[in-house]
């Protein structure tokens, strides 16, 4: 049981991960709950308090990761219909068959999205330009804090690997 669960919570850890470049996986509460999983492991005490400021770290990255690209295209003068259409692009960029779809198409999709409101050109641009900081920018800080949440999951694992070997 034991490793079973050190291996589950190590797939959520890595799902995390991805999570944080994969605009459809939460990556920073898929690695949360491998690292709640690894404190359900038996043997390893329960510690609330750790788990309690990582899952309010989770809860404020999750709602920056949703307000950053919006507020990114509308910091560069944007409109409602260049945030939706960065967000279509975002989806279409996920399934697109081509590297670096999931960066290239919220910008195109942002662009679309300003021309369709009938902004010039120069407008529109600005606004693609902001939605593409905006999601860049949200990716890295989730990275960061998933990548954090790995190496805590590690060392945490080093503590206790006598119950595993």
């Amino acid at each position: 049981m034991e490793i079973f669960l050190l291996i589950l919570a190590a797939v959520f850890m890595l799902a995390g991960i991805l999570g944080s470049f994969l605009p459809v996986l939460p990556g920073v509460p898929l690695s949360w709950i491998g690292l709640l999983l690894f404190y359900l492991i038996p043997g390893i005490g329960l510690n609330y308090l750790f788990l309690g400021i990582t899952l309010a770290i989770t809860i404020i990255i999750y709602i920056l990761n949703l307000v950053i690209p919006a507020y990114g295209t509308k910091r560069f003068g944007g409109s409602r219909k260049g945030m939706i259409g960065a967000t279509i692009g975002l989806v279409v960029g996920i399934f697109a068959p081509f590297p670096f779809a999931v960066i290239i198409c919220p910008f195109i999709g942002a662009l679309i999205g300003e021309i369709l409101n009938k902004s010039t050109s120069r407008t529109a641009m600005r606004a693609a330009f902001g939605s593409f900081v905006g999601l860049l920018a949200s990716s890295f800080m989730e990275f960061v804090v998933c990548f954090g949440f790995l190496i805590l999951f590690l060392f945490q694992f080093w503590s206790y690997r006598y119950l595993f070997f």
